[in-house]
């Protein structure tokens, strides 16, 4: 029971780890692209692009390590499915 305690801490702190790298690249790179975008074509605000759609995979990382963190159970579906897997195979 220790070891799978254990195991699902590491999982929730990985996802954790995870989202704080992805949001701090997602500032640090958008900002970036902010000022480039600003000074060489203020016409037209290609940025919000990149702010869009990287924004929703740091959404996902959000609800996954935050929100929905006691619920998924990656390791468990996964050891269940190999089970189901070998079930069929021997079949």
């Amino acid at each position: 029971m220790s070891d799978k305690l254990r195991s699902r801490a590491e999982e929730r702190v990985d996802n954790k780890i995870k989202f704080y790298r992805n949001f701090t690249a997602y500032i640090i790179v958008n900002t970036m692209l902010a000022i480039v975008n600003w000074l060489f074509t203020p016409e037209f605000w290609w940025v919000a692009f990149p702010l869009f759609f990287w924004g929703i995979g740091v959404l996902k990382d959000f609800l996954i390590a935050f929100v929905f963190a006691g619920n998924l159970h990656v390791e468990s579906y996964r050891e269940r499915k190999i089970q189901e897997e070998m079930e069929r195979l021997r079949n």
